[in-house]
């Protein structure tokens, strides 16, 4: 890939409709400084100076394509509380497509709130339920994606998976048929409870830590002809035809058929690892819809990961910081 390839597909991405199905969520924060210990337990007190609301879960996947100038559509499911209506505020405030939402009220919107003081984070509390989603709701899903699917011509679905109880083994069944029907890519940020779930994908993109739990096995993050072998064996089961392994301060391995491709990680201040899978899968889905090879579609995500980690809390990615960088990468 050269400078003209990275403008095209930069300005391609500008006509993409991507489908975000997954667990979406709101990620708070609570900023404050620490002064003293608490004289009724061993624990800091905070005192709040603010608070904030952010897009998380899958709509923050759905935020990284919006900040690359992308239309990303949002398909999951929120409660009829106050919360949801915050996530609602929040999606028209980025001026987001809400048509996928759907809202079961016997269910709390998930929020995650984050207490952080002098930019450590001290303490997170998570309000939700993690049961399965009423089938009813299941139904009213997968009709919202089959209509967005025949009004809309849609370059990409990400599953993005949380194990908050949206997705499960039939409902990924029906949407990967839809996709493959309509000659969708498809591509997958997995957790454990579905792993083996998920047949038929264009690009799966576990952790490491994810793969060795889901496969039970223990690979070293530098023991890169072992992933690939066992990548390629979980492939050839799944159909499966690129797995993306994200590893951390090692970069990124690229297994497909009978090669693999590590893609080493760029030197960065990090500061905080949280929602950098959400970038990659977002660049990856992207860059596969434009046309790239996997191998370049991570190069770039591999960039934009590393970008991210730069910032305190969940973020989106800086379109215009990415595409500098992989200017001067792919010069």
């Amino acid at each position: 890939m050269n400078r003209h390839e990275v403008n095209r597909a930069f300005d391609a991405f500008n006509q993409m409709n991507i489908i975000v199905i997954g667990d979406v969520m709101i990620d708070a924060y609570v900023w404050g400084k620490v002064s003293r210990i608490s004289p009724e337990a061993p624990v800091p007190i905070i005192n709040i100076h603010k608070k904030e609301y952010r897009l998380g879960g899958a709509a923050n996947v759905a935020l990284n394509l919006k900040q690359l100038g992308a239309t990303p559509i949002i398909c999951g499911v929120t409660g009829n509380d106050p919360e949801g209506q915050i996530f609602s505020d929040l999606l028209t405030k980025r001026e987001m497509i809400n048509d996928g939402i759907v809202i079961e009220p016997q269910r709390p919107t998930t929020i995650k709130t984050r207490v952080l003081g002098s930019n450590q984070q001290l303490l997170r509390i998570d309000e939700e339920i993690i049961n399965p989603i009423a089938q009813e709701t299941a139904d009213n899903l997968i009709q919202k994606i089959k209509q967005i699917i025949e009004n809309k011509k849609i370059n990409g679905i990400i599953f993005e998976d949380y194990d908050k109880g949206l997705l499960d083994k039939d409902t990924i069944e029906n949407i990967v048929a839809i996709a493959q029907k309509n000659n969708i890519i498809t591509t997958v940020d997995p957790k454990k409870q579905n792993f083996f779930n998920y047949k038929g994908i264009s690009v799966f993109k576990p952790n490491l830590k994810e793969l060795n739990d889901a496969l039970k096995v223990e690979l070293s993050g530098t023991d890169f002809e072992q992933i690939h072998t066992t990548a390629q064996s979980f492939c050839e089961k799944q159909d499966i035809d690129s797995l993306v392994v994200t590893l951390s301060e090692h970069g990124i391995l690229v297994s497909e058929k009978n090669k693999f491709t590590v893609i080493p990680a760029e030197k960065r201040d990090i500061t905080d690892v949280s929602g950098a899978g959400d970038t990659v899968i977002s660049v990856i889905t992207l860059c596969k819809a434009f046309g790239l090879s996997i191998n370049e579609a991570a190069r770039l995500a591999n960039l934009a990961g590393g970008l991210v980690c730069e910032k305190v809390g969940v973020v989106p990615i800086d379109r215009n910081r990415l595409l500098d960088e992989a200017l001067a990468v792919f010069s």
